[in-house]
């Protein structure tokens, strides 16, 4: 009878978690994607601040002061005194609004404000995804870390079984010295393996702990009746192009590339005349030296024009500093580019290299148990020996622990395939959880 691996209570767990369970509790808990929401929402903002430079502005401006001097009146009177002490206060407040007319920087920084706002969106499409890769991975992690677990405390207890057995057996004279001191070997190698793998559980536990934002029980455990699907489109091509299109960190960085390109035409902007619709209101409160006891209110409104003519090649130094950065943005756009096709065909080919792994573990584990069997029945009658057992058994685990991972490698191979062509849903989140079944 196939070894049948079950997931059990860890103690210390809370609740048991499935795989989209765990996905509600990341979108909340996750911190990654908790920092990716906020840095997205302030990416939007620059829509705002790009837009502010072609708005009007209003602002008001009031001046108090005290004022104190002394005016002087040239008299050839000698009875008259020819200077007279000042002393009063003085208001002044202005109210101006200023519209931008013609502002081709102002023009320009609306458009990066749009492309910057696109990068940051894009960039959160990215991290969203992300997330479920992430959260996918750490689930099968802690997984394959139960198995391993799992199996190597049944290799101990079979080992403990097989260890009374035979020295039972030597007991009675019917067996060796040296079958007990195999079995005790194997034993304490099998107790240390225990260990490893409850260390490993331990820290893939805490992991996935750490994205979900909570303590987790028994998770979903695979299906029996787990079934590779063939890859769709086929072909590499297709999937080439659709992540050249769509893969958000491509996506991102050409809105990156495009911010730079409007930075250089901001940048020769200066070089550009610029001109405003200003209108002001002023009142005036005993504001003069002249007339200190006179109020004046007078409105104004009139068109203002700039006109640069020379910024100590400021406007120079920023246009080369902005093109050097574009050519830097499309160099990093290469460069991802190969980054991204280079993991797309990792991918793709580990998603082909699974299905047939698993095709082969499968047969792997059951000729693996039905060796076990034959060798059960060949001790007995005198053909095998003990270690022959212990082999057998050794054989059985690893196939058994080599089929769950490469089943787990593949669900991540096709997540991760989909993510880095740019077609990564929800959907196939759903997909793949429905590989799982809840414990009873």
């Amino acid at each position: 009878m196939m070894l049948i691996v079950a997931v059990q209570c860890i103690p210390g767990m809370a609740d048991g978690m499935g795989l989209l369970e765990a996905y509600e509790s990341a979108l909340m808990n996750d911190p990654t994607f908790r920092a990716a929401i906020h840095e997205n929402e302030a990416g939007q903002q620059a829509i705002a601040l790009g837009r502010a430079g072609l708005l009007p502005s209003l602002t008001i401006t009031h001046l108090q002061g005290l004022s104190r001097g002394t005016q002087r009146t040239p008299d050839n009177n000698p009875l008259t005194p020819d200077r007279t002490s000042l002393h009063f206060n003085s208001e002044v407040t202005t109210l101006t609004l200023r519209q931008p007319l013609l502002n081709m920087e102002a023009l320009a920084g609306y458009d990066q404000g749009h492309a910057r706002a696109n990068s940051s969106q894009a960039k959160f499409l990215g991290q969203s995804y992300e997330l479920i890769v992430r959260l996918v991975e750490a689930y099968v992690k802690t997984l394959l870390a139960q198995d391993r677990f799992f199996l190597a405390n049944a290799q101990l207890k079979a080992l403990e079984e097989l260890k009374l057995v035979n020295e039972n057996m030597l007991r009675r004279g019917e067996g060796t010295r040296t079958d007990v001191l195999e079995t005790q070997s194997r034993h304490a190698l099998a107790q240390a393996q225990v260990i490893e793998a409850q260390d490993e559980l331990d820290v893939a536990r805490l992991a996935l702990e750490a994205i979900v934002g909570q303590e987790v029980a028994q998770l979903d455990s695979l299906s029996g009746t787990f079934k590779a699907q063939p890859i769709h489109p086929p072909d590499f091509e297709s999937w080439r192009q659709m992540a050249l299109e769509r893969n958000a960190e491509l996506v991102t960085q050409r809105h990156v590339v495009t911010t730079n390109q409007l930075e250089v035409k901001k940048s020769l902007a200066g070089h550009a005349p610029r001109v405003d619709l200003v209108a002001s209101l002023n009142r005036q409160n005993s504001a003069s030296f002249l007339f200190p006891d006179r109020d004046a209110t007078f409105a104004s409104v009139g068109v203002e024009v700039n006109l640069p003519l020379y910024a100590g090649g400021r406007v120079v130094a920023t246009t080369n500093q902005a093109q050097a950065n574009k050519a830097r943005a499309e160099a990093d756009l290469d460069a991802m580019s190969d980054k991204v096709l280079v993991e797309l065909r990792r991918q793709f080919q580990l998603l082909q290299s699974s299905i047939k792994r698993i095709e082969s573990l499968e047969l792997a584990v059951d000729s693996a148990l039905l060796l076990v069997q034959a060798t059960e029945k060949s001790i007995k009658g005198g053909v095998r020996i003990n270690l022959d057992l212990l082999d057998a058994q050794s054989q059985l685990f690893s196939a058994q622990v080599n089929l769950a991972e490469a089943r787990y490698s593949y669900l991540l191979s096709y997540l991760k395939l989909r993510l880095a062509a740019g077609s990564l849903i929800l959907e196939d989140l759903e997909k793949v959880a429905s590989y799982f079944v809840e414990k009873p």
